[in-house]
């Protein structure tokens, strides 16, 4: 497991709905791009307080804005899944 703060990815998982709300996330870009079970449970106010540019929902696709550290945020959430 990874030495470094790992709180904002932490937060994205919460605002994503958990763990078991997530099917798959990968990076694309400056984005997380993930499919969840039930976009209901996505809080788009929890993910910017966590550092998102921008939230996008479409259907049970969701895009979070996240910046060039996209990659290594998609690390941790791998570590915390």
């Amino acid at each position: 497991m990874s030495t470094r703060d790992n709180g904002q990815a932490v937060a994205i998982l919460a605002g994503l709905g958990g763990v078991d709300n997530i099917e798959e996330i990968e990076p694309c870009t400056t984005r997380l791009r993930s499919l969840v079970r039930d976009p209901g449970l996505v809080d788009a106010a929890v993910l910017r307080a966590a550092g998102a540019h921008g939230v996008m929902v479409s259907g049970r696709v969701v895009q979070v804005v996240v910046g060039p550290q996209v990659d290594t945020l998609a690390t941790d959430l791998a570590e915390l899944m």
